[in-house]
């Protein structure tokens, strides 16, 4: 067998056989029941009339609801705030957990005692983290409101019933209870960074900011993008700790897009509606996800 000058060959390359497809199944078959199958349910039912309590057979009525959702403006209202609800979390979040896992980060006495309590509120329930909140923004006996009265600083706020104070105190606790996650997620890309870097940029001179700027940040920037887009999502789509603060009051002004779509779906039956917005969230959310990664994608090549 000769071989041509200069040529490696290597093994062919085979196609996977039907044997590894029943490899994959005990993975896939979970994902399409509980998450492909319920979507494409979903699609299909914002298609219909499909209502709770009634006799008549589900019609198809085609994009309908669709055209309702335009001229709904509590939707487009709601939207609104779970746009506001959304940057108003995630951005203080990443800033603060950056904070956060820098420190921890760092040679520290008692630094595992640290780390461990940092995630506690992670490990919490939302409905656990919802009650207790409440507890502390309570308008008679709440800690927040006495030590407002102990420093002389007013009799305290009803924080959770006030028109301008109830969405502000939910984005706190949203911080609070999400700031865990984004802590581990950037200590664990601070860890990936290689300490000679670190160690050659201070013998050039470099101070901590730079050193911050020219070499923790660049290998960071990755995990910082993904998570940062994952927090985007889930805070979005954020129900059960608003749901147990305030329960979409006062007045709307916490009525996030999934709590309306909740409300519509099993307050009033209407399941073909809250369908369509569910559509439409996905939709929506989808896009501006694109953008924001697209952007981020485009400055970290120009940068």
């Amino acid at each position: 067998m000769t071989r041509t000058a200069g040529a490696v060959t290597g093994p062919a390359r085979r196609a996977p056989g039907p044997g590894a497809w029943f490899l994959v199944l005990p993975a896939l078959i979970p994902i399409l029941v509980f998450s492909v199958g319920p979507l494409l349910h979903g699609v299909l039912l914002a298609f219909t009339d499909a209502q709770s309590g009634r006799t008549e057979p589900t019609q198809w009525i085609g994009a309908l609801n669709f055209q309702d959702l335009l001229h709904d403006t509590l939707f487009w209202e709601s939207f609104r705030i779970g746009l506001l609800w959304a940057l108003g979390v995630t951005v203080p979040q990443f800033l603060l957990a950056l904070g956060l896992a820098l420190l921890l980060s760092q040679d520290l006495k008692l630094r595992w005692l640290a780390r461990a309590l940092a995630i506690i509120p992670w490990a919490m329930p939302e409905v656990v983290v919802g009650i207790m909140w409440r507890l502390v923004y309570n308008t008679d006996a709440g800690i927040l409101n006495e030590t407002l009265r102990d420093l002389g600083l007013g009799d305290g706020r009803d924080w959770l019933s006030g028109l301008g104070t109830a969405l502000p105190a939910v984005i706190v606790v949203g911080v609070w209870a999400g700031m865990p996650q984004t802590t581990v997620t950037l200590l664990a890309g601070l860890q990936n960074t290689p300490r000679e870097l670190h160690e050659a940029a201070a013998v050039d001179g470099a101070g901590a900011w730079r050193r911050f700027r020219t070499v923790t940040w660049p290998a960071l920037r990755p995990v910082a993008l993904a998570i940062t887009a994952l927090n985007l999502i889930w805070n979005f789509n954020s129900f059960a700790l608003v749901y147990v603060l305030t329960g979409g009051g006062p007045g709307g002004r916490t009525r996030l897009p999934m709590l309306f779509a909740y409300e519509e779906a099993f307050r009033y039956g209407q399941f073909g509606y809250a369908a369509a917005m569910g559509c439409v969230m996905v939709a929506v959310i989808s896009v501006l996800l694109a953008v924001f990664l697209v952007g981020r994608l485009k400055g970290g090549e120009d940068a």
